[in-house]
């Protein structure tokens, strides 16, 4: 059972890593914030909640593993490994800084605690497998997350991946589609349709749940039954907003690949920081 304590303590975590996603683009003056925000919730429950590592040891080797298939999302990776312990949250403020390790997409021989290095989409989900399957070899009980955006769907190697999955029963894995329905160009409906999203994962043989990607007990419960399930890979459809948890962000596309300006930063901020006293404020 999960209490209502534990989606607190979670709550306030997504909302520290909404504030650094703010807070490294807006002082970068580059990055994505819109597609980082819209998977926070489902990444503090991966890291908080789910996920076996050891900080201390980023190379684990019965680690779970996490893959950033849409690696402009590297503000909230980077984020959740800070407040996980991989490195100094101090390093955050130099994202995208020549000299930093935090570049804007990911790199594994960089940072600790990166998986994958990303950037051209659509390419996660292939690693994943070999990652998934390799686990499964090697009868280790790791599992294996790759979180993707829906834009990315319009990717063809996304499908000869999923038929791979499916086909070698790749059960320890877990999809995550991050469908906030943005992507650079504008409403992924208009640039090329996904839909529907759900019935193509089951077509492609595997097991699906949509879920909302920002209540958390739904988010839970998901990666639960994800574990349970046997026979098959696990696909969940996250409905998200682009840009949640600021309201000028909120569902605009233009902040998918446009950091806040100083003001905007400033404005945010107070935005979570008022949402961080109410949530304390709170009683359970």
């Amino acid at each position: 059972m999960v209490s209502e304590e534990d989606i607190k303590k979670l709550k306030k975590i997504s909302l520290k890593l909404r504030k650094h996603i703010i807070r490294m683009t807006g002082l970068a003056k580059s990055g994505h914030p819109g597609g980082s925000l819209s998977a926070a919730d489902i990444v503090t429950v991966l890291f908080f909640k789910v996920m076996r590592y050891r900080p201390e040891e980023p190379k684990w080797n019965d680690r779970d593993f996490f893959i950033l298939s849409k690696g402009h999302a590297t503000p909230l990776l980077y984020a959740a490994l800070a407040e996980a312990g991989f490195f100094p949250k101090e390093e955050l403020p130099h994202f995208r800084n020549l000299s930093s390790h935090l570049q804007g997409h990911p790199d594994r021989l960089m940072t600790p605690g990166v998986e994958m290095s990303t950037g051209s989409l659509g390419q996660g989900l292939s690693v994943a497998n070999g990652v998934a399957f390799s686990r499964k070899l090697d009868k280790k009980s790791s599992r294996v997350y790759v979180l993707m955006g829906d834009g990315e769907l319009q990717e063809g190697q996304v499908w000869e991946a999923a038929m791979t999955s499916a086909h070698y029963k790749i059960d320890n894995l877990t999809g995550i589609v991050d469908f906030n329905g943005l992507q650079i160009d504008g409403p992924v409906s208009r640039v090329k349709g996904v839909e529907p999203v759900a019935e193509k994962w089951r077509a492609f043989g595997w097991l699906v749940k949509e879920i909302d990607g920002h209540e958390f007990r739904q988010i839970i419960e998901a990666f639960n039954w994800a574990e349970n399930n046997k026979g098959k890979p696990s696909m969940i459809v996250a409905h998200t907003l682009k840009g949640k948890g600021v309201s000028f962000m909120e569902g605009k596309v233009k902040f998918h690949g446009v950091p806040p300006t100083e003001e905007e930063m400033e404005k945010a901020l107070k935005e979570l920081e008022k949402k961080e006293k109410e949530l304390e404020d709170e009683r359970i």
